[in-house]
């Protein structure tokens, strides 16, 4: 009597199928970062680190629109060492005759490459005859608050030359930190609330003596200046 033989059952393709359904690590398109990866992730960027300068003149530049964003204030800015110090309220009529103190607008701005910075520019009528030189620089900086721009020294014209994108470039991405912290972290370690700051006792060593006779009457005591 014939016998019936169940037919064996194929797993192959079950197999086959599961086999395929499993990801490849190797995939470029699941190991590709999108743009926004540090968002996805929860990560911020930490600054701590913002520069008091000018932009070079190869570099595109924003400034921050908002007008808490700025500030007109007292600076001491020693050009050879390439420093730039933040000065106390108080100092300032100490400081009205000493050459290296000046009046500045800190604008708030931001690099192409996402560098956060502040622009030192001093405002018109301070300084004679580079006024042609701030009255661009504050042009370049009001442009800049719409749309990126680069300046550059034109010599023969004593002025910037100013250059606007015509490219369609995204707006920066400013971080969300107050005005006061970005001053904080800028001027960090520059400074000077204190007439016994060494800044301004190294001026005070200068041959022409001015900083010397202003501290000299503005002292409130406690502090012996030795005479030059």
């Amino acid at each position: 009597m014939p016998v019936n033989k169940m037919p064996k059952s194929d797993n192959s393709q079950p197999q086959e199928a599961e086999l395929a359904n499993i990801p490849d690590p190797f995939d470029p398109k699941r190991l590709r970062l999108s743009q926004d990866f540090g968002a996805t992730l929860g990560v911020k960027k930490a600054i701590l680190t913002i520069p008091v300068r000018k932009p070079s003149k190869e570099t595109w530049v924003r400034v921050h629109p908002a007008e808490e964003y700025r500030i007109l204030t007292g600076i001491l800015e020693l050009k050879e060492e390439r420093e730039v110090y933040l000065v106390a309220a108080h100092l300032w009529s100490a400081l009205a005759t000493e050459a290296t103190f000046s009046p500045r607008i800190l604008f708030t701005a931001m690099t192409r490459q996402g560098v956060l910075f502040l622009w030192p520019i001093r405002p018109q009528g301070q300084g004679g005859k580079s006024d042609s030189w701030n009255r661009s620089a504050l042009e370049a900086a009001t442009l800049s608050m719409t749309g990126w721009v680069r300046i550059a020294a034109n010599m023969n014209l004593g002025a910037y030359d100013v250059f606007e994108s015509t490219g369609s470039l995204p707006d920066p991405e400013w971080p969300d930190i107050p005005f006061r912290d970005i001053l904080q972290i800028a001027f960090k370690d520059y400074l000077i609330d204190d007439f016994n700051h060494p800044v301004l006792r190294r001026l005070g060593g200068n041959c022409n003596g001015q900083l010397f006779r202003c501290l000299q009457e503005n002292l409130a005591g406690g502090f012996r200046i030795l005479s030059a």
